[in-house]
């Protein structure tokens, strides 16, 4: 082998041994490089423009909108019940009566003392006529000198005191016209008719069972209810959180769990203005506050039942061909930079949309909430896709950040 050809053959080794370091580092640049920017494995959605419908759910009973509880306001025995639960009543119909012997004595006692002392009244006017008459003269008499000033005084009080006799006895048939008129309004009140057109749904007492009228710290015995079926509402009580967005006037669907196949129509009639008290003793608690919400059902069923279980989703606000996102994909983080006048960073809300395969932040603006999807009114346009998850990925995830994305059902074809 001559000096040359062992040359090359030197310079060819030289060369391949060069070639393989280079390939190797090669091989382990990239291999640092895969590992220094690691994608983030995340699913993704598009922005879609639909119809939104917001919802504020709560549960309550069926209630009528007319309901009368029948107490007694006087004491007394039932001696007849005229009706039966269940049955439908119209105005005036009867309904049961109280014991009403001692008012009806009673008011014959106030007769017959007016009786007499319009008799005692009369005499006492007679009296008091012979008594002025006397007077009359005796004054005349004293003009002229004819009587002592003592006489004239005797018969002046004489005529006093049968006027006031006469003024007495006025009183006191006054007195006993008051009391008759008052027990004959107790006597009045022994007898129940029904006060509107209705239907008997409770009926709690029996003939012989004695009515006791309430005070301010004992309630009073409730003899039956009427209801007016014609209109139902459903009465459901609203979180403090939820409140604001009820109005009067809005829709509602209503769910009875007696008829679980069923909706029902309503419209809200009826916002509490203040919270409903559940203290102990007059003592409020410090748990959440409800709101009581009034739904007229607008076309009721004949067998819906006052006190059934219902629960209503009031429609607050729509939105029709909405730009939307699902509610999954909405992050909130800290402000880059300081906002205005130097106060601290506050947080802002977005969502992380794809861009070349990796995610960047976007500030948006959102509107109603429909389901699991919200508007966004602002800051995304249709057809771009937004990472919508996992909850781990998106509270880690950075502008800039690699991409890995999830090859779900639901993803949008790449």
């Amino acid at each position: 082998m001559t000096e040359k050809e062992t040359f090359f053959k030197k310079r060819k080794k030289a060369l391949l041994a060069l070639g393989l370091i280079l390939i190797i580092a090669v091989i382990v640049i990239a291999n640092l490089r895969s590992q220094r920017e690691r994608a983030v494995r995340v699913t993704v959605d598009q922005v879609q423009r639909q119809d939104l419908t917001a919802l504020v759910s709560a549960s309550g009973e069926v209630k009528p909108k007319k309901n009368v509880n029948i107490s007694a306001q006087v004491p007394g025995r039932i001696v007849k019940i005229g009706v039966v639960e269940g049955q439908e009543v119209k105005t005036g119909d009867f309904l049961l009566k109280l014991d009403s012997t001692q008012y009806e004595a009673h008011a014959d006692r106030d007769r017959y003392f007016i009786r007499a002392a319009n008799s005692d009244l009369i005499q006492a006017e007679a009296r008091l006529l012979r008594d002025k008459n006397a007077y009359d003269r005796l004054r005349r008499l004293y003009e002229e000198d004819l009587i002592s000033r003592d006489q004239l005084e005797a018969a002046k009080a004489q005529f006093d005191v049968a006027g006031a006799q006469v003024n007495s006895i006025r009183y006191q048939i006054k007195q006993a016209e008051a009391s008759l008129q008052s027990t004959m309004d107790n006597l009045q009140k022994t007898m129940f008719e029904s006060p509107i057109d209705g239907i008997i749904t409770s009926l709690r007492v029996e003939e012989g069972e004695v009515a006791i009228v309430g005070t301010m710290n004992n309630p009073g015995t409730i003899l039956l209810t009427i209801a007016d079926l014609s209109v139902m509402e459903v009465e459901v009580e609203v979180d403090e959180t939820d409140v604001v967005s009820v109005a009067v006037g809005q829709e509602a669907d209503i769910r009875v769990d007696a008829y679980p196949e069923a909706t029902f129509k309503g419209r809200v009639t009826e916002v509490g203005s203040s919270a409903i008290q559940r203290g102990v003793g007059g003592v409020a608690t410090r748990e959440s506050k409800d709101f009581k919400v009034v739904i007229t059902l607008e076309d009721p069923s004949e067998s819906l039942k006052p006190g059934l279980s219902a629960s209503a989703d009031i429609i607050v606000a729509e939105r029709k061909d909405a730009l939307a996102v699902p509610i999954s994909a909405l992050v909130l983080r800290d402000r880059d930079e300081p906002a205005a006048g130097g106060s601290p960073a506050r947080e802002e809300e977005g969502v992380f949309a794809v861009e070349n395969g990796r995610a960047a932040f976007v500030p948006v603006g959102r509107g109603i909430m429909g389901g699991m999807r919200i508007e966004i009114t602002s800051g995304l346009t249709e057809g771009q896709e937004v990472v919508t998850g996992p909850y781990a990925s998106l509270r880690e995830l950075k502008d800039g950040v690699l991409l890995r994305f999830d090859p779900k059902k639901d993803a949008p074809a790449r």
